[in-house]
């Protein structure tokens, strides 16, 4: 009896467990390699935030950036052309030195040295009911153009970007000290009808207007006919006052903006006996981007990297890192 049951439990296994023997162990599911870091979440920036100094990655940074210094409702396109102007322009002062005002900082958050910078919160408390919808589409500006840099001779260039041009944008040496190859001249398509405050006009006292110049220029003297005040305005081809008379003291056309607070040196001028007044046109330098025009070539369907590429001359989009 005990044969009988040997004999089939035999049997048993090699017609049922011969493919069991035979069969190959099952492999381990293989492990999938953890997802990459976005380059701009590895780079720590050194940021004067006015007080101290803090750690803070590109993709924080250059977040709050965006936010600062571009309406989130613009176009996508151009609020990715405005993450890779803002990334390469970091990346430029990372490797040409800090500033005075914050030697132990690569940048900061204000707009008269660095860039204007706004944090989440005072973003969202800003946009309102718009805040969810406005800050995804920030990020999807940075992110969607993660680590791109705009590059002159394999190196970051000064990605220079202002509001509104006057119908063209501004050659650098026209406004600082030196051209730069690709920061010159082109046309720009925004105007009155797409951009606040185009058009612009600040009115002084002549008793205003004469204090303001002669606590700069002591030197200056006003004769009493009014049309000797400001005389000889030299236009450039930006339309851009490059220098001008005034009270018998030439100055350069950028120094009178400054001097008088107007929004862009694309000004002509008109003065009585009773007032002096500026009409001024676009706001900003006007040197490199313009993000009003900027927006308006989004608007005709033009990619960021076409945008860059209009604005500043001769450069290569590239990932880039230090």
């Amino acid at each position: 009896m005990k044969s009988c049951v040997a004999a089939a439990l035999v049997l048993l296994l090699l017609l049922f467990g011969a493919p069991w023997l035979t069969a190959e162990a099952p492999q381990k599911e293989e492990e999938m390699p953890p997802p990459q870091a976005r380059a701009d979440e590895t780079v720590v920036l050194r940021v004067w935030n006015g007080s101290a100094v803090q750690e803070m990655s590109m993709a924080e940074y250059l977040s709050g950036v965006v936010r600062g210094e571009m309406p989130a409702s613009f176009e996508m396109e151009a609020l990715k052309a405005q993450a890779v102007a803002e990334r390469t322009y970091i990346y430029y002062k990372r490797n040409t030195g800090g500033k005075a005002a914050h030697p132990e900082a690569e940048v900061c958050m204000s707009p008269q040295c660095c860039s204007a910078y706004t944090s989440a919160q005072t973003a969202a408390e800003k946009w309102g009911d718009k805040a969810a919808e406005y800050e995804a589409r920030i990020q999807t500006a940075v992110t969607q153009t993660d680590g791109q840099v705009l590059l002159y001779n394999n190196e970051p260039i000064l990605a220079a970007f202002h509001s509104s041009s006057a119908g063209v944008t501004a050659n650098s040496g026209d406004v600082w000290v030196s051209d730069l190859p690709y920061l010159t001249s082109v046309a720009s398509p925004e105007g009155g009808e797409s951009v606040p405050n185009y058009y612009s006009v600040k009115t002084f006292t002549a008793e205003e207007f004469q204090q303001t110049f002669t606590a700069a220029y002591p030197e200056a003297q006003f004769s009493a006919d009014p049309a000797t005040w400001i005389t000889g305005a030299v236009h450039n081809d930006s339309d851009r006052v490059e220098t001008l008379n005034i009270g018998g003291i030439t100055l350069e056309g950028t120094e009178a903006r400054t001097l008088f607070g107007l929004r862009s040196a694309s000004f002509t001028t008109e003065a009585t006996a009773e007032t002096v007044t500026f009409r001024v046109t676009g706001y900003g330098h006007g040197v490199g981007m313009s993000q009003y025009g900027a927006n308006e070539m989004a608007k005709q369907g033009k990619t960021w990297q076409e945008i860059l590429r209009w604005y500043y001359t001769g450069v290569t989009i590239a990932d880039y890192m230090p």
